[in-house]
């Protein structure tokens, strides 16, 4: 199969690509770990009018539809860039509504969806299966919670917690809430909504690593030791080679992901995992070679190297560590 995007969809790549670079994403970034949300939320705003949360949702309630495709372009950039905030589960949440209305299930879709088409409302969800714990609930409208075949609608949480990415909010949803659905429909939605999160989270993963790939070849390119570049040095090119060949290997596995989701093909779970246990594997790989190259400076917190290393270790777990991916990869795959 040949995965490659026509130019609808390199034009889309490089118009989000030069917002997200103009907007001072770094800046914001720092900003929400310290739970200052305005720059977040102006960028957030900035994506909406892009169209990035209308690729989630359906025709139906404003949106374009679900486009698999077009999602894992813009959170290759949204990695790339380091975009706080939860795109993830607003997008999943966005895709649980979506799957429930088309089960029959209405209501809760004509409520929100609109709303989060257009960015106006940010959702975030815990599902069965997944961690007890809701990303960015402090910036979010309301969450979701699937438990275990009833779907609820909180407002409140606990205190927020810190992640392995400070810009990266974790709370506890209050118990109890708004029942929005009951029964086998939610538990099928819940399933499509976290295979959407796995498949976001790997073009996320992607676009991290390739971010820190960047910065580590143009580092090594003006540091010098014993009088010539470190890039020069063949260890080093092969440890920078190795890190590419692995973002490389990824990068079909998410687009192929893509396709089947968007073709309802009964290999996408399967396709999903594979692709976000190598995606997040290669992001992983790539930010312990960018530390060991950056040297002492890797270490340093106000150095921006720290936003992308801190994201390729926290998506490395989020909905789904490697090691259950690819365990549920090869189940699905043999079943």
């Amino acid at each position: 199969m040949r995965l490659s995007l026509d130019t609808a969809q390199l034009d889309f790549r490089r118009a989000l690509a030069r917002m997200l670079a103009e907007a001072g994403t770094p800046a914001a970034t720092r900003a929400w770990a310290r739970g200052e949300h305005g720059p977040g939320l102006e960028l957030w705003n900035r994506a909406a009018a892009m169209g990035v949360f209308g690729l989630a949702t359906p025709e139906a309630y404003g949106g374009s539809g679900m486009l698999p495709v077009e999602l894992a372009v813009s959170f290759v950039e949204l990695g790339r860039h380091a975009a706080p905030g939860p795109y993830v589960e607003t997008v999943a949440a966005a895709a649980l509504l979506s799957r429930l209305a088309e089960r029959g299930v209405t209501a809760p879709a004509a409520t929100w969806l609109p709303r989060v088409g257009t960015g106006a409302a940010r959702l975030t969800l815990t599902l069965p299966g997944g961690g007890p714990y809701a990303l960015d609930a402090d910036a979010c409208d309301a969450v979701l919670t699937v438990s275990p075949a009833t779907l609820w609608l909180t407002t409140g949480h606990g205190p927020v917690r810190p992640s392995l990415d400070p810009a990266r909010r974790l709370a506890l949803p209050d118990g109890g809430g708004e029942v929005l659905a009951t029964g086998p429909a939610v538990r099928e939605a819940a399933a499509y909504a976290a295979d959407l999160a796995a498949f976001t989270v790997a073009a996320q993963a992607l676009g991290v690593g390739c971010a820190l790939l960047e910065r580590t070849v143009a580092y090594v390119r003006q540091r010098t030791q014993f009088g010539s570049a470190v890039g020069a040095f063949q260890a080093v090119k092969h440890r920078l080679a190795d890190v590419l060949v692995g973002l490389e290997f990824a990068r079909p596995l998410i687009f192929g992901a893509a396709v089947a989701l968007a073709a309802g093909a009964r290999s996408a779970p399967a396709e999903v995992a594979a692709a976000k246990a190598t995606a997040c594997d290669a992001a992983y790989a790539a930010a312990r070679t960018a530390l060991q190259l950056h040297g002492a400076i890797g270490y340093t917190a106000e150095y921006d190297l720290s936003l992308w290393l801190g994201k390729a270790r926290a998506l490395r777990s989020a909905w789904g560590t490697p090691a259950e991916c690819r365990a549920r990869a090869m189940k699905l795959f043999f079943k």
